[in-house]
């Protein structure tokens, strides 16, 4: 007779089918379900074929059963530790100015200059710039 599953267990199954998008595990004798290939491992999944085969003896945690289908979704990834992510290294900073622009003067004690001195300077570029291009139209 079929046990009873609920969301959370954690039982052993056997992997009987092996399709792109995901594994078929029997959880016993008369009840399987789906690993979805996002739920195979922490890591991405490029090929099924590359992490389980059929006949594999594997670990799943119930993660949902329908109620009128039967159908049940299952996680390999759920039952495993998480990996520790690497610590990362603080990136060097950004060299400032970009180029060939001149350093910005900073006028606020906060070492950043407002929108409205940015603003100021950004009208003084574009006056600037009209003037050279009313110039070289005048020739």
């Amino acid at each position: 007779m079929a046990e009873q599953y609920n969301v959370g267990d954690i039982v052993e199954g056997k992997v009987t089918g092996i399709k792109p998008f995901g594994a078929f595990v029997a959880i016993d004798d008369q009840k399987q379900g789906l690993v979805h290939i996002s739920e195979i491992s922490h890591g991405y999944v490029k090929n099924i074929e590359d992490q389980l085969t059929v006949g594999d003896e594997v670990k799943v945690k119930i993660l949902n059963v329908e109620e009128g289908s039967g159908k049940i979704s299952l996680s390999i990834r759920a039952t495993q530790p998480k990996p520790e992510r690497p610590e990362r290294k603080p990136r060097p900073a950004a060299p400032s100015g970009g180029g060939n622009k001149k350093p910005q003067q900073t006028s606020s004690p906060q070492g950043f200059n407002t929108l409205e001195d940015k603003l100021k300077d950004w009208l003084k570029e574009s006056n600037d710039r009209q003037a050279q291009l009313n110039k070289r139209l005048k020739k």
